[in-house]
Formats: C-alpha cells, sequence, structure tokens
C-alpha cells in the first residue's frame, strides 16, 4: 500500500482544515487496512454498498474509529486514488525519465502499458469514475492524477523535441498517444485482443517520423 497519512490518539476528528495530526505506527496500520478494505468494496461493488459502515466491518475496526482516520466516505475514494497511484502512474513515470533516448524510453512505455492490467485495478478505475460522476472532490482529485499521467506522454515527446533541437510542439503527440491508450485501454476491459502493445509502438513511432 502507499504511504499512509498521519493520525493518532483519542482525540476528536480533525476538522479538514485543521490539517492531519502525527501519526502512531497502531495509527498507520489502522488506516491502511481502511485503505485496503475501501479498495475491495470499490473493486467488487462498483460503489454500491461502499460506506464507511461497511468499510469499518470489513477492516475489522469500529465505525467510530473509521470516521477518526476519514471523515466521509469521500475521503476514503481519495485516500484509494492516491493509493493506486504507485501502480499505474509512477512506473509510467519512471518509464520516461529513465536514460536512454527517446525511441529506448518508448519502448519502455510500451512494454509496460503492453502488460494487462490486473482485474481490481481495473475495476477500481471503473468504480472511481462512477463515483466522480456524482463527487467533485473526487472528480478534481481523479482530474489531477489523470493530468499528471498525460504528462507522461508529453514528457516523452518533449525527449523527441530536444533530440531534434527542440523544432515541434510534443504537446499535441502526447495528448495523442495519451488518447489511443484510453481508448485500448477500454477495449481490453470488454474482452476485446487489440493487440495493445504493436499498436501503440506503431503509433508512437508514426508520430515520432512525422514530427
Amino acid at each position: 500500500m502507499a504511504a499512509v497519512a498521519k493520525d493518532s490518539g483519542d482525540r476528536p476528528a480533525p476538522s479538514a482544515r485543521a490539517g492531519r495530526p502525527r501519526t502512531s505506527a497502531k495509527g498507520e496500520q489502522t488506516r491502511a487496512r481502511l485503505i485496503a478494505a475501501a479498495r475491495t468494496l470499490l473493486a467488487g461493488e462498483m460503489g454500491e454498498g461502499f460506506t464507511t459502515r461497511n468499510v469499518a466491518a470489513l477492516s475489522g475496526v469500529s465505525h467510530g474509529m473509521c470516521h477518526y482516520h476519514f471523515q466521509d466516505r469521500t475521503d476514503l475514494v481519495l485516500a484509494v486514488i492516491a493509493d493506486i497511484r504507485p501502480e499505474w502512474i509512477t512506473p509510467l513515470e519512471a518509464a520516461v525519465s529513465g536514460p536512454g533516448s527517446f525511441a529506448e524510453r518508448a519502448e519502455r512505455v510500451v512494454e509496460l502499458l503492453g502488460r494487462p492490467e490486473g482485474a481490481e485495478l481495473s475495476h477500481l478505475h471503473s468504480a472511481l469514475h462512477w463515483q466522480a460522476l456524482n463527487d467533485a472532490r473526487v472528480r478534481e482529485s481523479l482530474e489531477i492524477e489523470y493530468r499528471r499521467w498525460r504528462a507522461c506522454f508529453v514528457a516523452l515527446f518533449q525527449v523527441l523535441a530536444d533530440e531534434r533541437g527542440g523544432d515541434f510542439d510534443p504537446r499535441p503527440l502526447g495528448l495523442a498517444v495519451a488518447a489511443a491508450v484510453d481508448g485500448l485501454a477500454a477495449m481490453d476491459s470488454l474482452g476485446a485482443d487489440g493487440g495493445t502493445e504493436p499498436v501503440l509502438r506503431t503509433l508512437i513511432r508514426t508520430l515520432a517520423a512525422g514530427a
């Protein structure tokens, strides 16, 4: 699980503006259990039955303690969004920022994105989008994550621009690849065998050649 936040003691739950108090190791463990339970419910139920009470019950934590760590169900969803970042954004950032030429970095990206996404992560993404439809805080947080994800593709084509003397704008190319990856992921989620890796490799090479 991703790094957990900071709560401890028996004080009442802090307000959203108060900031989070320093945490004990036990508090971190409790928070991690609650996030893990939230992930399970979101991935399995698409948000139906996703309540702080059900999360508390699944994690074996009292409902009151759940609200000590998370003010409401939205706070839990936001914690899940942060928790899955190392599973889809961080590896992409590492693939792009690592050493090598544009071609070498692009190949790392293609190989990474060509791997099948786990069922839980796929279901979580769908559930988070569903939650975002009716919750502005979730929508804003999810958009920040996707902005960071899309920036990886722009950064990849920035490497190509630098290699060629910076004579083109990498943003449209990067965003085009990001959109294509979204479409391929949607196809894969429906069980379509679209051949993500060869399609993505061909797209990147074609855009690079025409840049």
